[in-house]
């Protein structure tokens, strides 16, 4: 048995915080430079320029990339061998509000959906917790903004709408957000288990790096034919047009009900944020 203290982890969610709003991972970064050297269409091209150089100014300049520093996604594997000295979520907080307050980032949170009060520290954060085997705990910060969460879809389809009424209903997704959550965007899928295990898929899958294909060649091949038919939309970068609507997509499923499909879709911009440390 191994003891970690609840101090370690909030030092550590505090620095992921600033460290996920400042620098995107490497696969982000090098898609985007990637597209805006592919990109034909000249307006494209040139918004593609624009968000590159805010990109590398909030880099060199420790700077949030984006105003919208998002609701904070703490995603935890947690060893079966681990001993928490302290109270875990309340560490977990504690590092969003030291580090959302350090990094001068937005404080976004209202405590109740319907009341609307700003809890002025970014809290609480959105915790997901995974035992694993082990004697180590992973965090991954995964701030998430509304401008693309808020154009996320989740639909319960019927078995016999098969393969392509999964393709019919992520494209269409997409279509109906147009310039909303701010493109280039970044997709991901869940595909099966229930209506609230479908929906964790699809944000999980945004942890996955763009350039890493699902391990199934299968849902390799359809991530593959998904980003075609997204970038063939025409929506582009801040939807004035071109082939770059979508850096990247990723897919993940799970076993389902012998009556159900489910299938969500959260949509994240160019601004895929994620940062990771392990104690």
């Amino acid at each position: 048995m191994r003891t970690i203290s609840a101090a370690a982890i909030t030092d550590a969610v505090a620095q992921l915080c600033i460290q996920a709003n400042t620098h995107l991972p490497d696969d982000i970064v090098a898609a985007l430079d990637r597209t805006r050297q592919e990109e034909p269409w000249p307006l494209a091209k040139e918004t593609l320029g624009l968000l590159w150089d805010n990109l590398e100014l909030a880099q060199s300049k420790d700077l949030p990339i984006c105003q919208d520093t998002g609701m904070a996604c703490v995603f935890v594997e947690l060893g079966q061998e681990v001993h928490i000295d302290g109270p875990f979520e309340e560490a977990i907080h504690q590092g969003v509000r030291r580090g959302y307050g350090e990094g001068y980032l937005r404080k976004s949170i209202v405590g109740d959906p319907l009341r609307r009060v700003n809890t002025e520290d970014n809290t609480p954060a959105a915790i997901t917790l995974r035992l694993v085997p082990g004697d180590s705990c992973r965090i991954t910060v995964a701030p998430k903004g509304f401008g693309s969460e808020n154009m996320s879809r989740l639909g319960m389809l019927k078995p016999a709408d098969g393969v392509e009424g999964v393709k019919a209903f992520v494209v269409d997704t997409v279509r109906l957000a147009g310039s909303n959550p701010c493109p280039p965007i970044v997709l991901g899928i869940g595909i099966g288990g229930s209506f609230d295990k479908v929906a964790y898929l699809a944000k999980h899958a945004l942890l996955r790096p763009i350039d890493q294909p699902n391990p199934d060649p299968f849902y390799a091949a359809l991530e593959g034919e998904l980003l075609e038919a997204v970038n063939a939309l025409g929506v582009g970068p801040q939807g004035f047009g071109g082939k770059t609507t979508c850096l990247g997509l990723s897919i993940e499923t799970a076993p389902t009900h012998v009556a159900g499909l489910p299938v969500a879709v959260n949509v994240s911009c160019h601004v895929t944020r994620r940062a990771t440390a392990e104690l």
